[in-house]
């Protein structure tokens, strides 16, 4: 079945992740019900992984928006008439989304959390029990109390480890928590319907989810790979009074590329909503987020972003990350800044090829690692448009006299034994960088026998 174009302009939902505000107020919607469907149809267990700004929390509040039953919010997308809403589910949401720095952070957030819950349930607040003990009481509560088995959704389920991931101690503490924490769900299997947990990283099952052994990874499975994001027939389809004035092939370059082996890539949304609202190219999801850590990563395993591009790496590469192993391959994948561009079958191994997902990301990660290392001021982007301009001009000595000012400002130790490289790699690199900041089209040397 073909999908439906739209024709009238509607309000562009920036920013809003409460599904019922989008329906309400008449914005664009893309409708994932029908992956939300076969999810449920399924099984009962699952995990997602995405990047930040894709959509995450906006499908959490959606499915609690199902099974507590909202029929109106339904009407006339994929799963309406698919549903019985008749039937409804108890929901017990855990949203991660504040910071988590600081000791005690964590477990007064849960606490808090669960106060919530069980004030708007009418049941008694149990504040002297344990998390772990306290989520165990409120789901055999509220499946007493109902007579419905509990919906149990977990949106950023990482977080509270990411924000200390530059600190051994404290992530370890936060993990060993959350660890108790989610096995409480597993030891009251008989009290839930179904679970849902999303953030940004795999954490290893050994590692945060070995009590919940039961959850399914949804996140390299192809059947799901558009469940968050926008496709390209979404943008000709929901997103058509917004093309006028814009070039396709330009939105294609600069935000399409995701790609978790599904039959389509897959637009980040956060910029597809931005260039629609300002009419602008600009890297709009990239300056959300710094990627402080990626960079001193990238400096302390001495990885060029020249070694990014076809960087090869087998599911195992790119779906471990833990506290004290924060694989440079996992993080640059789940982080959103490489993505997969192919794969092949070696023996009992599954090959993934990893690439930038597109001209944002390349063209950004490029220049803010470059201006991290030569400084703030260093203005990677013009130097690199003055290098460019003097190469097309044939005035190498010049270009020459340029370059070695731009890399005069990096420190010593960068290029020496702790730098990225050294001698000729090292030069490259700096090269390399400086022309992706400003979109230059190269082609890295290829390594061969």
């Amino acid at each position: 079945m073909s999908a439906k174009v739209q024709t009238e302009r509607c309000p562009l939902p920036i920013g809003i992740q409460t599904f019922s505000v989008l329906r309400e107020e008449g914005c664009y919607y893309v409708d994932k019900t029908p992956l939300i469907r076969e999810l449920v149809r399924g099984g009962r267990h699952y995990f997602l992984s995405r990047p930040r700004r894709f959509g995450k929390s906006l499908l959490v509040d959606t499915l609690q928006e199902l099974f507590e039953g909202n029929e109106s919010l339904f009407r006339g997308l994929d799963i309406h008439p698919h549903w019985d809403w008749s039937v409804r589910h108890p929901v017990v949401r855990l949203s991660f989304d504040v910071n988590y720095s600081e000791p005690g952070d964590l477990q007064g957030n849960i606490a808090s959390q669960l106060a919530r819950i069980e004030g708007d349930n009418g049941m008694e607040l149990a504040a002297e029990r344990s998390g772990p003990d306290r989520l165990q009481d409120l789901l055999h509560g509220l499946h007493r109390a109902t007579g419905q088995r509990v919906v149990v959704l977990v949106d950023e389920y990482d977080k509270p480890v990411l924000d200390v991931i530059d600190r051994p101690d404290a992530a370890i503490a936060n993990r060993k928590y959350l660890k108790g924490f989610y096995g409480a769900i597993k030891g009251s299997a008989e009290h839930v319907r179904f679970v849902f947990v999303t953030g940004v990283s795999m954490f290893t099952k050994a590692s945060l989810f070995s009590e919940m052994n039961n959850l399914k990874g949804i996140s390299l499975d192809p059947r799901y790979a558009a469940i968050c994001g926008y496709t390209e027939t979404d943008l000709n389809t929901v997103f058509a009074p917004e093309l006028p004035g814009l070039d396709l092939e330009d939105i294609r370059r600069w935000y399409n590329g995701y790609h978790w082996r599904g039959s389509e890539k897959v637009y980040n949304p956060y910029d597809v909503l931005l260039l629609f609202d300002e009419r602008e190219f600009k890297p709009h999801w990239f300056e959300t987020g710094s990627p402080e850590f990626l960079y001193r990563l990238l400096i302390e395993k001495r990885v060029s972003t020249v070694e990014l591009e076809g960087r090869m790496a087998d599911e195992r590469l790119i779906s471990q990350f833990d506290t004290g192993d924060v694989g440079l391959d996992s993080l640059l994948f789940q982080t959103g800044y490489l993505t997969i561009v192919g794969e092949e079958r070696r023996g009992p191994r599954t090959l993934y090829r990893l690439d930038y997902p597109n001209y944002e990301v390349q063209q950004s990660l490029n220049q803010g690692l470059l201006e991290h290392l030569a400084g703030q001021d260093a203005d990677a982007a013009g130097q690199g448009e003055e290098l460019a301009r003097l190469l097309g001009e044939n005035n190498f000595a010049e270009f020459a006299g340029k370059f070695r000012t731009f890399l005069a400002k990096v420190p010593y130790p960068w290029h020496d034994s702790g730098g990225l490289g050294r001698y000729e790699s090292w030069y490259a690199s700096m090269l390399y960088m400086g022309f992706r900041a400003i979109g230059v089209d190269l082609e890295v040397e290829a390594m061969s026998s």
